[in-house]
């Protein structure tokens, strides 16, 4: 479909939803309609089946998740024409409307605001009237969690906190790759994942120019693996978002645009509230980190040395050519993660881990000075905050392997007195803000 045609679509809708018990697979319906016709989508997204057929209390729970699932998984079609009319399939509680609104509004921020679609993030999806039948209770808090694994240093630090606690985690993950493979195979545990295909149309439209960007796929992935819990008589999914992916990039229009929106606190707070609402699940979601900086979650990595070999935080490395490469060295992420392990290891063990010494490369200074608000803003990926940075910076400026690295040494005399002062009174080892961890959870950070 051209473009033009696309711009003239006025309309969202999610016409069906469908799941095959036998295969796990689910297909999600989708349609942008207007003046310009119609274009239709399906996604499949399959869950991995129990060894025994679920009951029919689970099946109904199930079905719950998916609904929801079904109407969150649509921002990769919605986007692609941004209508201002966004037509949801069935009555909401309050809760989930809550849910459905964020995430089209505050998820797409970052997509509304290069795009320039300011009418996004002031969306109001159109409710069907009726009542909601109120979700039967579902009560799976006791159960073995299943603990997200990405493959980058906090899903590692949560794995094994919660290995080490005694919870007996089931490592999860959608699409895994190489590298998140690896992960799991290091960490000795049997894991589950699930496959999302997106419809091809989807990429032949992006190909001829319609429009793209950034979405919130946190929220679906969560809402994947919330329904692989339920189908597989699991506990709750454990996330590793930390209090940092609360902390918005910029301003844009008296909105705040965050990169990280779906790994916020606020993201996790709305899901678990549609989640407890529409499907009655009790204790379905959480992320074990949230009251930690990434600088501490570095320092806990540090302390675990089994996944050296196969650790990456690097979004670029999953699209290199060469597989073994794991991270591409030159990215905000890159950046930031070995600024944030460098106080913490030996100089020789992080420079191996990386496969280079990004401090000692002169080239990666620009991109150093953003992260330590020096010029710019905060880049558009998923780094700490600039707070913690400098604390990073403090800290290598004090010791002998790294003050006198090109890099160090150069941002040590860009940074303003007053970062240097902030930096002095953040304590960003101490655990805080607001978080939904279940003390039953809680112990797994606890020291000893």
């Amino acid at each position: 479909m051209p473009n033009e045609q696309l711009r003239r679509m006025d309309a969202f809708t999610f016409p069906s939803y469908s799941i095959d018990l036998a295969t796990g697979e689910a297909l999600f319906d989708y349609a942008l309609t207007g003046p310009g016709g119609e274009q239709r989508f399906t996604e499949a997204i399959t869950l991995p089946l129990p060894a025994q057929p679920p009951s029919d209390a689970t099946v109904a729970t199930l079905g719950r998740v998916l609904e929801l699932l079904h109407v969150v998984a649509g921002v990769s079609y919605y986007k692609t024409a941004a209508p201002r009319r966004l037509v949801l399939p069935t009555p909401l509680g309050g809760a989930a409307a809550a849910l459905v609104t964020a995430v089209y509004t505050k998820g797409l921020a970052e997509y509304a605001y290069r795009n320039q679609l300011p009418h996004v993030l002031e969306l109001v999806p159109e409710v069907p009237a009726g009542s909601v039948p109120p979700a039967r209770a579902y009560d799976n808090s006791d159960l073995r969690p299943l603990s997200a694994v990405g493959g980058g240093k906090d899903s590692i630090v949560s794995l094994e906190a919660l290995r080490r606690a005694g919870l007996d985690p089931v490592p999860f993950s959608v699409n895994p790759n190489h590298v998140i493979v690896a992960v799991n195979e290091a960490s000795g545990l049997a894991a589950l994942a699930a496959r999302r295909r997106i419809d091809p149309v989807l990429f032949d439209l992006n190909a001829a120019g319609a429009r793209n960007g950034h979405i919130p796929v946190t929220a679906i992935n969560s809402l994947i693996a919330v329904a692989t819990a339920v189908l597989g008589g699991l506990g709750p999914v454990v996330m590793s978002n930390e209090r940092s992916a609360s902390d918005p990039n910029l301003v844009w229009n008296g909105h705040e645009i965050n990169h990280q929106w779906s790994k916020g606190v606020e993201a996790e707070g709305l899901l678990r509230a549609a989640l407890a609402e529409h499907a009655g699940l009790t204790e379905p979601y959480f992320s074990l980190l949230r009251p930690l900086s990434e600088l501490h979650i570095a320092r806990l990595f540090a302390e675990i040395d089994r996944y050296d070999d196969v650790v990456t935080s690097c979004n670029a490395a999953f699209k290199l050519r060469d597989a073994s490469e794991r991270w591409c060295r030159d990215c905000p992420k890159c950046r930031f993660v070995f600024l944030a392990m460098a106080p913490f290891m030996p100089r020789e063990r992080v420079v191996r881990i990386f496969g280079g010494d990004l401090l000692a490369d002169g080239s990666q200074l620009p991109g150093y000075r953003e992260l330590l608000g020096v010029d710019g803003h905060k880049p558009f990926e998923c780094v700490g905050e600039v707070e913690e940075s400098v604390v990073a910076l403090s800290i290598l400026a004090e010791q002998e392997q790294w003050r006198d690295a090109p890099v160090v040494r150069a941002l040590v005399d860009a940074v303003p007195e007053t970062a240097w002062s902030a930096a002095a009174a953040s304590d960003v080892f101490t655990p805080g803000g607001p978080h939904f961890v279940p003390p039953a959870y809680a112990k797994a950070l606890s020291p000893g």
